[in-house]
C-alpha cells in the first residue's frame, strides 16, 4: 500500500490537536465535563500539547534519521533533559514508568531493557507515542510489525500487554489508512491481532484482558462501561469507542475529551484514528493553526513523508 503526505498530516495533527484539547481539562471527572463540556480548542493562541505529541514527534524524527532504538532513546532523553520537541520550556509532565525508564537510559541501560516489565507498569505511556510506526511499517510482514512495535514500546513499557495494545492500535491505524469502512477496519483489526497473538508466547490471562477488543462490538457498550484512565487497555478501548460512535473528526475528539480523566492521551489516540480515517481536510484549519509550533509540525510532516514515501 502507498500513502500520501496528506495522510501523514492528518495523523500527526490528529495526535497534536486531540492532545492540546485535552491538556486544559486533564484529570477532570466525567461528571464535571458533562456539566461543562469541552466544545472545541481553546480560543487562545499556541494551545500547548503534552508529552504525547512530543514523544510522537521524537519517533518521527528518529524515523527521518534512519531509525534505530538507540537513536529514538537518545531523542527521548533529549526531550526530557533538553526540551527537544517540547511544546514549551517548562518541566515535562510525565508518567512514572516513562520517567524511570529515561533515568535508566541516562545511566547506561540498554533500551531493550529500560522499560519496566511488571504487570503494574501498563500505563498508556507507550501507546501515546507510536502512531508514526503505522507509516513506517505499512508494507512489512506482521511478524516484523509486531517485533518493531514491541521494541519501541519496551523503551518505556516492557510488558507484553503494552506491546499488544500498541500493536492493536497500529494495525487499526493501518486499516483505516486503507480507506476501508471503519467498522470493517475494526473487524479486520480484531481478527488479525487476535489470530497473531495466539501464535506468540503469551499467557492466556493476558489474552483474556483483550476480550472486548478481540471479540466484542465495542461501540455498542454503554458509556459507563468505557473507562478513560491512564491504563493502556482503557485508553485503547475508549479511543476506539469514541471513534466508532461518531461521524466526524470533531465529534470523535470532543467525545474523547469529555470522557474525562486522562483527557490528553485519550484525545490524542482518538485524534490519530479519526485523522487517519477522515483525513486532513476534516480537521478544522483553526484548530491546526491554534496549536503551538504548528509550522514546525507542518515541516516535520514534509520531512517525514520524504523519507517514508514509496520510492
Amino acid at each position: 500500500m502507498s500513502i500520501n503526505q496528506s495522510q501523514v498530516k492528518a495523523v500527526f495533527f490528529g495526535v497534536a490537536v486531540g492532545d492540546a484539547m485535552g491538556v486544559p481539562v486533564e484529570f477532570m471527572s466525567r461528571q464535571h465535563l458533562k456539566n461543562k463540556p469541552v466544545t472545541g480548542l481553546s480560543k487562545k493562541e499556541n494551545n500547548i500539547w503534552s508529552d504525547d505529541s512530543s514523544l510522537t514527534f521524537c519517533l518521527a524524527e528518529s524515523i527521518i534519521s534512519g531509525f534505530s532504538i538507540d537513536d529514538l532513546s537518545q531523542k527521548i532523553k533529549d526531550w526530557y533533559f533538553k526540551h527537544y520537541w517540547a511544546a514549551d520550556n517548562n518541566s515535562p509532565q510525565i508518567g512514572i514508568a516513562t520517567r524511570n525508564a529515561i533515568h535508566r537510559l541516562e545511566n547506561g541501560e540498554n533500551p531493550e531493557n529500560s522499560g519496566e516489565a511488571g504487570e503494574y507498569s501498563n500505563g498508556n505511556g507507550s501507546i501515546m507515542r507510536v502512531a508514526p510506526l503505522a507509516f513506517l511499517l505499512i508494507n512489512d510482514s506482521i511478524e516484523e510489525r509486531f517485533q518493531m512495535i514491541k521494541s519501541v514500546s519496551s523503551i518505556t513499557h516492557g510488558h507484553i500487554r503494552s506491546a499488544i495494545a500498541c500493536f492493536y492500535y497500529i494495525e487499526f491505524l493501518q486499516n483505516l489508512l486503507r480507506n476501508t469502512d471503519k467498522f470493517k477496519a475494526f473487524e479486520e483489526t480484531q481478527n488479525t491481532v487476535r489470530d497473531y497473538v495466539n501464535t506468540i508466547s503469551c499467557q492466556n490471562d493476558e489474552k483474556v484482558l483483550f476480550t472486548r477488543l478481540f471479540y466484542d462490538e465495542i461501540q455498542k457498550l454503554p458509556e459507563n462501561e468505557i473507562y478513560s484512565t491512564g491504563y493502556v487497555i482503557h485508553t485503547l478501548e475508549a479511543a476506539i469507542w469514541c471513534f466508532l460512535n461518531t461521524n466526524s473528526f470533531e465529534e470523535a475528539v470532543l467525545n474523547a475529551i469529555n470522557l474525562g480523566s486522562d483527557t490528553d492521551t485519550t484525545g490524542s489516540v482518538t485524534g490519530a484514528l479519526a485523522g487517519a480515517y477522515y483525513g486532513e481536510k476534516a480537521i478544522s484549519e483553526n484548530w491546526i493553526k491554534g496549536i503551538t509550533k504548528n509550522k514546525e509540525i507542518e515541516d516535520l510532516v514534509i520531512r517525514f513523508f520524504e523519507v517514508i514515501k514509496p520510492k
